[in-house]
């Protein structure tokens, strides 16, 4: 691939967060998600970062700006009442915090990508040192009120993975007799067989509609919730943000009091994950006591965490994967029957995710899968598009399009330095 092409996806890629930002925040993509997402906005920010510094630090204050006085950072922030989606602001009925929001949260990437933001100008990252903190400290004392060292999510969005296929058997117990009839507006812009199916989308707002009677009372949510299971993506990002979090302390000479605490308690409870008929960390329900039967693509985020006792098992998973499909990482266990490449979090290759595995393969000496990774998502990319998600069998760009974390991804990971590697024509 010569210069010229390999600039023009550089260029395209600034041009799709230029097109997405209202002023200081960025949107995923136009239509689809017409607010702003909380983990869409921090790896965003890492894309803004290769070009742009000061718009990278505003989009992250911006998200902050929305941090509820218990320190919760909510998964969308609303900005305005915008009639492409649904369930919006008027469904919520979260008034809790400083601005319009979800009454949920998202997986906390923050403090890991304002501690590399922070290497290039420490100063900048002082204002969210306490932020992060506070946020952090919610985590713990909202999502693990027993003190198991596992993180739990009550909606399936807070995981960040929505219709993920380990959420079917916990959601069994929602019950959505309430829910009433409602028109969704995602389907009318991406293709259903793309999408979440109308039972997962019955318990979603069955959730939202349980948080909100409850006033989002985040300790009667935990306590009286019917959905409540330990999450590994979660929990694992948390676990590397901690450690983040107390290097940025450290960075800035203002150390963290309890982080230590919170990462030897994290380090602890992630081997309540691990499900040895699987060889995978799987999640945990925390009202039954069962795990998820398949492996999915969070289990890999262990090695992002900083867990390594079980990388060895969870390589030779990555290689069972590969046998199945065209390009790595699928979101869920190729071999399963309830695997679909075309859905969403059911099957589909996601950049950021392979972003953040392949950082843990890294760290952990496994470089040649790392690159693997790295140069699977630059083909993906290069053959269809920045979309939302991909399939793993035929390459095909799935969800939306001109996507902000797909695009952020490109330029933060700088995709369009690999070269001589083209799984389309494998």
């Amino acid at each position: 691939m010569d210069d010229i092409v390999l600039q023009t996806h550089d260029d395209m890629a600034r041009e799709i967060l230029r097109d997405n930002d209202r002023g200081g925040h960025t949107i995923p993509t136009s239509g689809l998600y017409p607010y702003q997402w909380n983990w869409d906005s921090v790896f965003v920010s890492l894309g803004l970062a290769e070009f742009d510094m000061n718009r990278a630090w505003r989009e992250l204050a911006t998200l902050f700006e929305a941090q509820w006085p218990d320190g919760m950072l909510p998964h969308i922030v609303f900005r305005e009442d915008n009639p492409s989606y649904f369930p919006g602001p008027p469904v919520w009925q979260a008034d809790n915090g400083p601005l319009s929001s979800s009454g949920i949260t998202q997986p906390p990437v923050a403090a890991s990508a304002i501690v590399d933001l922070a290497r290039r100008d420490p100063e900048r990252a002082r204002p969210f040192l306490r932020k992060l903190d506070a946020w952090h400290r919610w985590f713990h004392e909202a999502r693990d009120p027993d003190g198991l060292g596992v993180i739990a999510i009550t909606h399936p969005w807070e995981s960040g993975r929505d219709n993920l296929p380990d959420w079917d058997a916990p959601g069994a117990a929602i019950n959505v007799a309430g829910v009433g009839d409602y028109n969704r507006r995602d389907t009318d812009m991406v293709v259903a067989d793309m999408r979440p199916g109308k039972e997962d989308y019955d318990r979603y707002l069955a959730l939202v509609r349980f948080g909100a009677k409850r006033k989002w009372n985040q300790k009667i949510i935990s306590a009286e919730s019917p959905f409540f299971v330990a999450d590994p993506g979660t929990t694992a990002i948390l676990l590397r943000s901690e450690r983040d979090l107390a290097s940025l302390g450290r960075l800035l000479d203002e150390p963290v009091c309890g982080v230590e605490d919170r990462i030897a308690r994290l380090e602890s409870g992630f081997d309540r994950f691990w499900n040895p008929e699987v060889e995978n960390y799987c999640a945990y329900d925390l009202r039954t006591g069962k795990h998820a039967a398949e492996a999915t693509s969070a289990g890999f985020l262990a090695l992002y965490a900083g867990v390594t006792k079980k990388t060895g098992e969870l390589v030779r998973q990555l290689e069972e994967f590969d046998r199945s499909v065209e390009f790595m990482v699928p979101s869920f266990d190729p071999h399963s029957p309830l695997f679909d490449h075309r859905r969403y979090w059911r099957g589909p290759v996601w950049a950021h995710v392979n972003f953040m595995i392949a950082r843990g393969l890294s760290d952990v000496g496994e470089v040649a899968w790392a690159n693997r990774l790295r140069s699977d998502t630059a083909a993906l990319i290069r053959n269809a598009g920045f979309t939302e998600y991909f399939s793993p069998l035929s390459g095909e760009g799935c969800g939306g399009g001109n996507f902000s974390w797909t695009a952020a991804v490109w330029l933060a990971w700088k995709l369009g330095e690999v070269e001589g590697f083209d799984r389309w024509a494998k």
